[in-house]
Formats: structure tokens, sequence, C-alpha cells
């Protein structure tokens, strides 16, 4: 699988974006904010960090960069995208995905081990994953509270599209929300970090593996149909 990787000035996670991609086995491409162009990759990763400085809103200025616009229309052809953390602001903020992070409550940056509750497993991100089990993912951030109106999150609730709930919900997110996909299953978006959790010298559940696995196994069947 090749994995297209995108920095932005501030990302901070691409580096280690890339590093789980090729510990999976795939090959990690990169993509540059001011590059047009996303070609010859199976999926997208749109990593953690401070892109742009985190100005304006945190995701806001990114949205406009022109590597997103491209993602984004092929987000709406089918390209798997992964964003995480700053990567799950920046999905809010282009629209691919509903809702939007604010300030952590209590106004404090939050950094530890996160257990977190399956909830979807249609996506092409996280069929390796079983719903109702929790796993434990790295949570590092200061702007992860997520919102959305309340028909946007009855609709998420209703279509089935919160990928993971926060246990013990450490940032005020509305129904316990640490990652939501879109209607399609393709884009998913979360503010745990699952490339955290790849190595078991750091991370002996490894329970971030499986969003890799998962994806090969979606490249795989794409293949054989």
């Amino acid at each position: 699988m090749r994995v297209g990787v995108v920095t932005f000035p501030g990302t901070l996670d691409d580096v280690d974006a890339a590093r789980a991609v090729r510990l999976m086995g795939g090959v990690a491409v990169p993509l540059w904010h001011a590059s047009d162009s996303v070609t010859d990759v199976d999926a997208v990763i749109l990593p953690g960090g401070f892109s742009y400085g985190d100005y304006l809103r945190c995701g806001a200025i990114a949205r406009l960069a022109p590597v997103v616009t491209e993602v984004v229309r092929l987000a709406g052809l089918g390209l798997p995208v992964l964003g995480i953390c700053n990567g799950f602001q920046v999905l809010c903020e282009t629209q691919l995905l509903p809702g939007a992070l604010i300030r952590n409550q209590g106004q404090r940056f939050v950094c530890r081990q996160q257990r977190l509750k399956v909830g979807t497993t249609d996506t092409v991100w996280t069929t390796g994953f079983t719903r109702g089990e929790q796993i434990e993912i790295v949570l590092k951030n200061g702007q992860g509270n997520y919102i959305a109106a309340p028909e946007a999150l009855r609709r998420l609730e209703d279509e089935d599209r919160i990928v993971f709930r926060y246990v013990d919900n450490p940032n005020g997110s509305a129904l316990d929300i640490a990652g939501v996909t879109n209607d399609r299953g393709n884009v998913v978006g979360l503010m745990p970090h699952p490339e955290h959790n790849i190595d078991p010298v750091t991370a002996p559940g490894q329970d971030g593996r499986r969003f890799f696995t998962s994806l090969e196994a979606f490249l795989r069947a794409a293949l054989a149909a």
C-alpha cells in the first residue's frame, strides 16, 4: 500500500505517520502542502500537529492549501483519507466531516494513553476492530472538544457514523465522540494518534496497527473485485 502523508508548515507528526506506514509494510509517499498533485497513492493521511501555527482556527488555513483541495476532490471519488488530530480538524474545516473541534473543557492540554470504545466498523480504516471493544490509543491535544449542531449529532448516531467514543471523556466532546466518518466510510477523522500505537517498544497493545491492516484488507479486496 502506498500512503500519502501530508506535511504543512507546523506539522509535527508526519514523520511518525510515515514511519507507521513503513512499519506496517507500506510505502510512505510525502505530500507537500503547496502541491496540487496527489498521484500514485492508495490512501492519504492528514497527520497531527499545528498546521500554519493553528492561526485563526485549527485547520482553517490548511483547508485552503492546494494539496487539501486535491485530497477533498479525490475523497469524493472514494480515496481513503485518515485525519489524525489536526488532520481531523482540517477535515471538519473542509466539511468532509461534520462538526468542529474547540478548546478542551477546562482549558487544559491532554496527553495520555486514552481508552476508546469502538463504534462503527463499517469504514475503510476500522474493519479490523470489533464493535463495542475497548482499545487504547495515545491522545494529545488542547483543542479536541468535538461539537456539532444537535441535528448533526442526531444524524451521526442515526447513520451509525461515530467511529470511536471516549471512555472517561477527557475533553468534553459531545456524545463522548473521539472520531467520526463520512457517509461513504472512506474518510475517518479522530483525535487520538494511532501512529503512536504501532511499535511494541512504546505501545504494548499496538492497537494502532489495526487501522493499517484494515486499510490493507480494503485495498486487497478492491484489487480482487
